[in-house]
């Protein structure tokens, strides 16, 4: 004897249905922060070899659409760094050229990435009891442009759960 269904179908009640993502999508303080939180389970992050020229890394930033990657060593295929486009465009590359000589082109990813023991990152636990405007405080106190959310597996491991930018929240904020 087969179970029966839970789950009926439908028609479509009307003959049109706007476009998927385009419509406005707004945040206001008191929302939750998850709801602003890029989150790896639904969106795979963007990544950076260490060994990329920062003008390679810029255009592989720009073509995705991102402002911040995370930098993966190529033996160990694992996160170690961080590289955001304000790291690429702002004095870190022309202070490595100052102090270890070169050209801006010599310049890689690894030169002027921020190590992963220089993060400051948030437990996904606590993300799951703050709102938007906890996250914009800590933006505001740090003066980070993104935020790594971390999240611990069964065996106890850490692994990256989101990220959150500072960007990003700001343009959603309904004035």
């Amino acid at each position: 004897m087969m179970p029966t269904a839970v789950l009926k179908l439908k028609s479509v009640p009307c003959a049109s249905l706007p476009i998927p993502g385009a419509d406005p999508w707004y945040a206001c303080e008191g929302d939750q922060a998850l709801s602003v939180m890029i989150d790896f389970r639904s969106r795979p992050s963007v990544t950076l070899y260490e060994n990329e020229t920062i003008d390679e890394a810029l255009k592989h930033l720009k073509h995705a659409g991102v402002r911040c990657a995370f930098v993966i060593d190529e033996k160990k295929h694992a996160v170690v760094g961080m590289l955001t486009a304000h790291d690429i465009l702002g004095e870190k590359p022309q202070q490595h050229v100052h102090f270890a000589g070169g050209s801006r082109g010599d310049v890689r990813v690894r030169d002027i990435m921020q190590d992963i023991s220089d993060w400051r990152v948030a437990d996904v636990k606590d993300i799951e009891q703050s709102t938007v405007g906890d996250v914009l405080k800590i933006f505001h106190v740090t003066g980070v442009t993104h935020l790594p959310v971390m999240e611990a597996t069964d065996s106890n491991d850490q692994r990256l759960r989101g990220l959150f930018s500072f960007a990003k929240i700001k343009r959603l904020l309904v004035k």
